[in-house]
């Protein structure tokens, strides 16, 4: 444009200005990219190293930016562009590159809370060498580089121990599943794990009444990258309104195993790899009807049924087992044997919530004694035949008005916790007051520390007990006590304290 205008071909400088405008937003436009001074090699189509991340918050550091791309490889190049809410990253290999667009077009990213999207730039290369302010993007850029490379190079002074492995490059994480509702399969930590790099053996405990699991990689950068991906993420993110979601947290070991933790290990499923990227990640329909399909193996079917036992048969009963275990999901049928008293068989709504209330009251205190709660091999509870000499030990609960999930979308969903010294009590009446609830709980004999009605909310309040034993014992006695005017008491395991 300035040739032709050079030889007066344009007359008028600002015919001049309009070409170039246009010149320069059809451009920019093509290239998703703003005026800002830039330069690259344009790729024709398909995949590059460089990624383009658009809506990307005002606010967001260069640090956070490149914390995107860093478990999928090194971050060799930033382009940050704030007044377009846009950015350009530069990945050492374009596999890398495949890696993490193929991972986050189907679990979309977070930035400060908002998602971002990213895609395959036009560009093979950014040339930012003459741009002006980047340089936080290039001190950044060295400063996560460093802290990633150190992580990777711990064992480089170090001296190779338990069968060669050197600390700080393990292949193993310990994964910590929080807020568990829906069951972790095998199959499900496979797909999530594998997007990282081959995994060979997964293994699965409850240990402190928390799912955890034992998951080995081929490689330890594997499990570097899949913990800085994953640590503190959600497994059924956004999948199913009002409840709550898996949250992950990982710990990569130091060192490998103990050898009988190896031996656990070993003894542990092998898994194929799943090729591609993670798909879509819902709810698996395994988890929904208590099959669980892992590669390999025939399809196993999780029962409904829980056995507890070492029960204390002087103090329980059916009701209370069907109130206490009614906290983590419906109870059909409870049944109390007739010849083994210190023994029930709960059958629940569904194998989810089995596993729920197993995952929760197992190891729990219970008039004195710590009970112990299993998946049975039943699948059903069956009731006394007629004529059946049975003491009342068998109980249907099917259709009673107290069950706490009945209603879909149900805040009850929202509020489940492990069983605590506090308790969470609701639905009480305006004119009840904090002495006349202490009373009831003192004079029911149990020990009240500490009292407190919701600020904002004199239908509720936290009551605090002398010890988890007295608040189970106690949601069993006063759940649904009748408050009066047609109020009746509402009790559960609080996650606060007073």
């Amino acid at each position: 444009i300035f040739g032709i205008w050079k030889t007066g071909k344009i007359k008028k400088l600002k015919y001049v200005s309009f070409f170039l405008s246009f010149f320069l937003s059809s451009f920019l436009a093509a290239n998703g990219t703003d005026s800002k001074t830039y330069k690259g090699e344009r790729s024709p189509c398909g995949p590059s190293r460089v990624l383009h991340v658009r809506k990307v918050p005002i606010e967001v550091s260069e640090a956070e930016v490149i914390s995107l791309g860093v478990p999928f490889g090194k971050v060799t190049n930033l382009l940050m562009l704030k007044g377009k809410n846009q950015a350009f990253i530069e990945m050492a290999s374009e596999e890398a590159a495949i890696t993490m667009v193929n991972y986050y077009t189907t679990a979309t990213p977070h930035v400060r809370n908002q998602p971002v999207y990213i895609q395959y730039s036009n560009h093979r290369e950014l040339k930012t060498d003459n741009l002006l302010n980047q340089g936080r993007a290039q001190a950044a850029l060295q400063a996560v580089n460093a802290v990633h490379s150190g992580n990777m190079s711990l064992s480089g002074t170090a001296t190779a121990s338990d069968g060669g492995m050197m600390p700080g490059q393990s292949p193993v994480l310990r994964l910590i599943v929080e807020n568990l509702y829906y069951p972790v399969s095998l199959e499900v930590l496979h797909q999530i794990f594998s997007k990282f790099g081959t995994v060979l053996k997964i293994i699965t405990f409850t240990k402190n009444n928390q799912f955890q699991a034992l998951l080995q990689y081929a490689d330890p950068m594997n499990a570097h990258h899949a913990k800085v991906a994953l640590d503190g993420q959600n497994i059924y993110n956004g999948c199913c309104e009002n409840v709550p979601f898996l949250s992950l947290t990982l710990l990569l070991l130091s060192r490998l195993p103990s050898p009988s933790r190896r031996a656990a290990l070993r003894s542990g499923l092998s898994m194929q790899t799943m090729p591609g990227a993670l798909g879509p990640l819902t709810i698996p329909s395994s988890a929904m009807t208590g099959r669980m399909t892992i590669h390999g193996m025939a399809p196993t079917t999780i029962h409904s049924v829980l056995l507890v036992s070492n029960l204390n048969p002087d103090n329980i009963s059916p009701h209370g087992l069907f109130i206490l275990f009614g906290v983590y999901g419906d109870v059909h049928r409870v049944k109390i044997l007739f010849n083994k008293k210190e023994n029930a068989l709960i059958q629940m709504a569904d194998a989810t919530q089995a596993q729920l209330a197993m995952s929760h009251l197992n190891g729990q205190r219970l008039y004195g004694k710590v009970i112990r709660v299993t998946i049975s091999k039943h699948q059903t509870v069956q009731l006394p035949r007629e004529g059946q000499e049975d003491q009342g030990l068998t109980k249907d609960f099917s259709g009673s008005p107290l069950h706490r999930f009945k209603k879909p979308g149900s805040k009850n969903f929202q509020n489940i916790f492990p069983p605590s010294a506090t308790l969470h009590l609701s639905n009480i009446p305006p004119s009840t007051t904090d002495d006349f609830l202490k009373d009831l709980f003192a004079s029911s004999g149990y020990t009240v520390k500490a009292f407190k009605f919701f600020q904002k909310d004199r239908k509720m309040a936290l009551i605090q007990l002398g010890s988890v034993e007295e608040a189970i014992q106690a949601l069993i006695d006063l759940h649904n006590h009748d408050l009066g005017e047609n109020h009746h008491l509402r009790v559960s395991f609080s996650k606060s304290t007073i």
